[in-house]
């Protein structure tokens, strides 16, 4: 067994861990990412691409800014479609001027990767069997293989930024360990396409045949959405039929502007939403999907992960360049705060949105009466457009 050290060991080579590792290089602060995939791997994976303006901000601080905001598309606001009817949410009038940019997390994570690799920072990937060891002792490792054979990382901390089925969280013990879920009865059905947007911005979707969501990730890619059934399959929804029936779900005033094309990526996410807590164990902190998922609804999964490592990363700095552990110690119930209120925001437009073919007519009235009160009050819109830009850190 090859035996290395490092400050902070990091598993998980997603933007978390990414973005984790660059931020302690810009303090100083040595770190290595175990990754279990290929970059290739990594970087094919399509993800969710609404930034909030806290996200935003913090790239731009660690000198990732650049290609965002060159490419990236400013979105001053979002549609939500209703009874035939489009009620606008004007963020940046509602929030004192922030907004949110769609910009892939493709994108975010070729950026980490070009800064680290000028870095020189250490991202191994296609690791296999890797396993946090001694996590709750004053000198954890982590051991895992490479085709060079067995590997052991001896480490200060261990960052578990490896997502809902790693192994971080997975090593806690149940006793030790408190998780909370809603899985919800339906799932998306996504399809990404070169062609235009149906508009420039986002329009959420409210239809008696289910919810839908016309996105985008720049002026000639589109992304598409349709709630199904939990345990449909993408086999059964060939082009042809997945636009019929988005199309039929839209306003007439922008159905007639879809453009049809062949897709080029089609995927099913059933919707859930789950917190672990704490966030820490012993010397192994969790970030990102490790700790927590939420429904898509809300475009919150990237913008929690990034508010993580702000406060994980701001925790292990005053560690080592103040002496002081008082971040660390509260690392868990900051992050938990913020993950709470994004997880209420992301249930609340989740419930508002979707059609529940078995909670009846009385909630069906309940919908319609959320939806009219949001039309018509001010105060309601701007709850929902400072959830929407993000909560602030």
């Amino acid at each position: 067994m090859t035996t290395t050290r490092t400050r902070v060991a990091i598993i998980g080579g997603g933007p978390a861990g990414l973005l984790l590792a660059l931020i302690l290089h810009r303090a100083g602060i040595e770190s290595v990412v175990l990754e279990r995939k290929s970059r290739d791997y990594v970087l094919s994976r399509i993800r969710a691409g609404v930034l909030e303006q806290g996200t935003t901000d913090l790239l731009r601080t660690v000198g990732l800014g650049a290609r965002m905001d060159r490419e990236g598309l400013v979105h001053d606001g979002f549609d939500i479609a209703w009874r035939g009817e489009m009620l606008h949410v004007d963020l940046r009038e509602l929030t004192g001027g922030k907004t949110v940019t769609v910009y892939g997390q493709t994108e975010v994570t070729h950026d980490l990767y070009d800064a680290l690799d000028e870095a020189c920072v250490p991202v191994i990937h296609e690791v296999e069997d890797v396993t946090p060891q001694d996590i709750t002792g004053s000198a954890p490792f982590v051991t895992y293989r490479t085709r060079d054979g067995e590997q052991r990382l001896e480490c200060d901390f261990i960052a578990g930024c490896d997502g809902f089925h790693g192994v971080c969280r997975q090593a806690i013990p149940a006793a030790s360990i408190e998780t909370f879920e809603r899985v919800y009865p339906f799932a998306w059905l996504g399809v990404l396409t070169r062609t235009p947007p149906i508009q420039d911005e986002l329009i959420y979707a409210n239809h008696s045949r289910g919810f839908a969501l016309c996105s985008l990730r720049n002026p000639q890619l589109s992304r598409y959405y349709i709630q199904c059934d939990a345990d449909d399959d993408v086999a059964n929804w060939p082009d042809e039929r997945f636009f019929d029936e988005l199309q039929a779900r839209l306003p007439s005033a922008v159905a007639g502007n879809l453009v049809r094309g062949p897709s080029i990526e089609k995927s099913l996410a059933p919707l859930r939403s789950f917190v672990a807590e704490p966030m820490r164990y012993g010397r192994m902190f969790l970030a990102g999907d490790a700790a927590h998922i939420v429904p898509p609804t809300g475009a919150k999964g990237l913008n929690l992960a990034v508010s993580d490592i702000h406060y994980l990363s701001r925790a292990l700095i005053a560690h080592y360049l103040d002496k002081d552990d008082g971040l660390l110690d509260a690392y868990s119930e900051t992050a938990l705060a913020r993950v709470w209120k994004a997880e209420r925001f992301s249930w609340w437009f989740t419930s508002m949105i979707h059609r529940f073919e078995e909670h009846g007519a009385f909630s069906q009235r309940i919908q319609e009466a959320e939806f009219d009160y949001l039309a018509d009050s001010e105060a309601a819109q701007t709850s929902l457009a400072e959830n929407y830009v993000g909560l602030p850190f």
